[in-house]
């Protein structure tokens, strides 16, 4: 168990948290381990079996922090959150821009220039910085084809053409992921993506990391009074916060997949962190698990300029500042959404 910026995660199975005061305390075979105040926290990720008194459980709701249930592998299960808070107006106005498909195509184009633009950037850098180590031909296809897509396509009015392209685009980009990963390529090759559960070591990373990352995204939504579960690209399905998985798309290049492939090619895990099940899935072991959370969180310390504010900021603090300023368009306070677009 570990505690990053103002988040806790819980990857020691058989851990039990409980209320002590106004802490969350952890017990782990009969001894109280941790004790963290609870005005320091945000949210708390239980990893496997891992278990809440209903106590705590009552407590954190009250003191909107959030309790996020995950299998051992990361698979999202549950999410207890307290009342929900924020500007009812500025829910309305989701909820009705929402229903419109002019509009929702809009924003679905927001959200995809910036997501094909980063995708982008990361053929290029690799490109720039590593051509002789992958096929580069097939690399500039794919960038020359993903910048006709936002010249010519994302200002389409209908939003199924729109989720058409987000499909043929991630085809294309993940098409040339292989020729990305640098070092242990005999041990860490990728075919394509899928999931549930993932057949390769890096579906199983990029499902672990992408689950991290639709948690802080849906919370920094909610801080700012939007409703995850009300997208624009990602239709309303129950259990799914589509409106998370639309911000989430202009991170996973930048955040997400840099991630795992600077880990891979810097060779801070390995192949032997990763075992097959019967059922024929993936699975990472405590130590990859550990050492991706780690990672995980410190890239989110690490600083940037954001483009649109032009002032520094934490990456972590990426995800609160493209959240506000979705709930400034949608209030009518800017022109348009401003999707981060890394440079």
């Amino acid at each position: 168990m570990k505690k990053h910026l103002n988040t806790l995660f819980v990857t020691t199975q058989g851990a039990y948290l409980f209320k002590e005061g106004e802490t969350v305390a952890v017990r782990i075979e009969q001894k109280t381990r941790l004790q963290i105040p609870i005005h320091t926290l945000q949210g708390i990720i239980c990893f496997g079996v891992v278990t809440c008194s209903p106590f705590l459980m009552g407590f954190c709701a009250e003191k909107d922090v959030s309790i996020s249930f995950l299998t051992k592998h990361g698979r999202f299960l549950a999410m207890v959150k307290g009342p929900v808070t924020g500007n009812v107006l500025l829910r309305r106005k989701q909820f009705r821009m929402a229903d419109c498909r002019q509009t929702s195509a809009k924003i679905a184009g927001f959200f995809l220039t910036g997501k094909l633009l980063n995708c982008r950037t990361v053929l290029e850098r690799a490109l720039r910085d590593h051509r002789e180590k992958m096929d580069e031909d097939s690399v500039k296809k794919v960038s020359s084809r993903l910048r006709v897509y936002i010249k010519r396509e994302l200002q389409n009015e209908n939003p199924d053409h729109l989720r058409g392209i987000e499909g043929d685009a991630a085809r294309q980009y993940f098409g040339v992921f292989n020729e990305l990963i640098l070092s242990q390529k005999d041990e860490f090759f990728f075919a394509g993506r899928n999931r549930r559960p993932p057949t390769d070591k890096i579906n199983c990373l990029l499902s672990f990391v992408y689950t991290l990352l639709v948690h802080d995204v849906r919370s920094a939504l909610e801080t700012v009074g939007l409703d995850p579960a009300v997208g624009f690209l990602h239709r309303d399905r129950p259990g799914r916060p589509g409106l998370a998985l639309d911000m989430m798309e202009e991170f996973r290049p930048f955040f997400a997949d840099r991630l795992i492939l600077s880990m891979i090619n810097r060779n801070q895990i390995s192949a032997d962190g990763f075992s097959r099940k019967e059922s024929g899935g993936i699975f990472m072991d405590d130590t990859v698990r550990r050492t991706v959370l780690e990672t995980y969180q410190k890239r989110k310390q690490e600083q940037l300029i954001h483009p649109f504010l032009n002032e520094k900021i934490e990456i972590g603090n990426l995800f609160f500042v493209q959240a506000l300023l979705l709930a400034r368009f949608i209030r009518g306070d800017i022109d348009g959404y401003p999707p981060f677009i890394w440079k």
